[in-house]
């Protein structure tokens, strides 16, 4: 039995009459992304990784599994109509919150570096914030769809989400896990913007979060640590200013060129977590500005291409479907904007992955999965075939296809 007599009666654009019907461009930029962060890992773990476990390629070999399972979770994601995830958004609410409470509960939860953040199986850790991000951002677009005239008109529509967000934020902040609940939280008001929710209650909510934001941080003396300390990082840089002054070193050294590729100095144990949270400064030492702009460059196109293919499903009036890509693309930006205003000194050290990039599996697979949910939202708009209430045949899929977008 072939796989596409497998999942009829749903086609998939990598398995039609035509063969493969992708977004090339987001495919291209993602998988470029992808290849780079290999790169970069290979180069930048190789000091951690023959210390911790004998093999200057461990860390390398286990992200290139990581890169295969994401791989393969974007191709899953691809054969799912989109209309599917909107009937199971709100089981992935729930599945979202199971997962935040379990991970805070002693013995289920494996606490890193003072922070209950992974559930430890036995060769890989899952990282629950980075599946709750994206069902949350699936379960909001169904709710806007659902409620989009009370979003727009009322202060109930509008103040509802905030009866599940609020919560959820919660539970990221006991793990704790504020970089995850500030990406969560910014993500959800540029879609509740983009809903149509009125600029005054949308001014009100900045304004409300921004508070919230400042008292969060001086309930905390760790993260008022961290807010003072970076803008003076040389003021105690062998002590709470030592990751970033070393990451500012790492960019310095890297000049317009860079020192070439493997030849960091800051690898070798003097920038910490140098292949998960500051990968970027390694490539930007080894690759130099030039390399750094680039990839910085790929990042812009990769969002903008995000926003496009929402913007192109919300004019084929299929509004689910462009949520959830505008969604996906916050999340993207502002993990994006968060890791590399750390790198560079321009914000407070926060423990955020770069997407694509990063060491780290659940980030890794999750992203390509939210590639995959992109891609096939792309080909539902253009195709206007991707509606698990039609019936297809052979023929809906005999002209050429068109990515004159």
């Amino acid at each position: 039995m072939s796989l596409r007599n497998i999942i009829k009666p749903y086609p998939s654009p990598i398995i039609t009459g035509r063969g493969i019907d992708l977004d090339f461009p987001m495919l291209a930029g993602c998988l470029a992304l992808l290849g780079l962060g290999l790169i970069m890992i290979a180069s930048a773990s190789t000091e951690v990784g023959a210390a911790q476990s004998g093999s200057a390629l461990y860390y390398m070999t286990r992200h290139l599994i990581y890169v295969v399972l994401g791989l393969g979770a974007c191709i899953v994601t691809m054969m799912i109509p989109i209309a599917t995830w909107q009937r199971l958004g709100w089981l992935m609410l729930i599945g979202a919150f199971g997962l935040l409470v379990m991970v805070i509960i002693p013995g289920i939860g494996r606490e890193v570096n003072g922070s209950m953040r992974w559930i430890g199986f036995s060769f890989f850790n899952v990282q629950p914030s980075e599946i709750a991000k994206v069902f949350v951002v699936i379960y909001l677009a169904g709710y806007l769809v659902r409620r989009q005239k009370e979003v727009r008109e009322s202060w109930m529509g509008f103040f509802k989400p905030f009866i599940v967000l609020l919560p959820m934020a919660g539970l990221l902040l006991m793990e704790p896990d504020f970089g995850a609940t500030v990406v969560m939280m910014g993500a959800a008001a540029a879609m509740l913007f983009l809903g149509g929710v009125g600029l005054f209650r949308f001014s009100l909510m900045v304004v409300l979060a921004v508070g919230a934001v400042v008292l969060l941080i001086q309930m905390q003396p760790y993260r008022m640590a961290r807010l003072t300390n970076f803008a003076d990082p040389w003021a105690d840089q062998f002590g709470a200013g030592y990751q970033l002054s070393q990451a500012l070193i790492a960019f310095g050294r890297g000049e317009w060129l860079g020192v070439g590729l493997g030849n960091s100095v800051q690898k070798q144990f003097y920038l910490p977590e140098a292949h998960t949270d500051f990968v970027f400064s390694v490539l930007a030492e080894e690759l130099g500005a030039v390399g750094s702009l680039c990839t910085v460059a790929l990042f812009v196109f990769v969002c903008i291409r995000g926003m496009y293919i929402g913007l192109w499903a919300e004019k084929a009036k299929q509004f689910f479907a462009a949520y959830v890509a505008y969604g996906l693309s916050f999340l993207w930006i502002g993990q994006f904007l968060i890791n590399i205003g750390v790198n560079v000194g321009l914000l407070p050290t926060k423990g955020l992955t770069l997407p694509f990039l990063s060491y780290g599996g659940s980030s890794l697979v999750i992203c390509c999965a939210c590639l995959g949910l992109l891609l096939r939202i792309e080909w539902e708009s253009r195709t206007h075939l991707g509606s698990e209430e039609m019936e297809f045949h052979e023929s809906d899929f005999a002209e050429e296809p068109n990515h004159g977008r």
